[in-house]
């Protein structure tokens, strides 16, 4: 069998002149690739206690879902402004250029409850920071986040400081 890595498909200079791209759908439409991340990141946390898994629109629901379900939890999703239904707490974040915002349902998350935040990607960390907060804000405590890639070079881990990291992909560059 193929590493992980060997899945994931690089693209040089998009979208712009010296940026590689590191494409997750070349994973999720090779069933052993998407096998594979999804066990690689279950086993990274195999010894991590969480109560709920929180995932991010959209690539967060994909990995979130089956390991939710794996372990036997909760989902919860985090979407963009203004799609989730009942009442949501929100957080807005800068990005490189502006600001976006995330919300969640007020009642997803329980005061006290362990939470587990899956994704497919960190980078700047300035998304995972924003689902941290908004988490906390709701009373849950984050012991942890797992992604499929990191693109270390990015920093995203000092952003979020102390919360346990793990990365299926490490890449050390942008």
């Amino acid at each position: 069998m193929k590493k992980l890595e060997e899945y994931v498909r690089s693209i040089p200079d998009f979208p712009e002149p010296g940026i590689i791209f590191r494409d997750v759908t070349s994973v999720l439409q090779d069933a052993d690739g998407l096998h594979l991340a999804i066990d690689t990141m279950e086993d990274l946390i195999k010894d991590l206690e969480f109560d709920v898994v929180v995932g991010p629109e959209s690539r967060g629901f994909i990995f979130g879902m089956p390991i939710a379900y794996n372990n036997h939890k909760p989902f919860v999703l985090i979407r963009k402004k203004g799609k989730l239904p009942c009442e949501t707490v929100s957080k807005e974040y800068a990005l490189e250029y502006g600001t976006a915002t995330i919300e969640m349902h007020k009642d997803s998350i329980k005061p006290g409850q362990k939470v587990l935040i899956v994704d497919d990607l960190i980078a700047t960390g300035g998304t995972t920071k924003a689902m941290i907060d908004l988490i906390e804000s709701l009373g849950g405590e984050v012991v942890g986040v797992v992604v499929l890639m990191e693109l270390a070079g990015l920093e995203g881990r000092k952003v979020i400081g102390d919360t346990r990291l793990d990365s299926a992909i490490i890449y050390p560059g942008k």
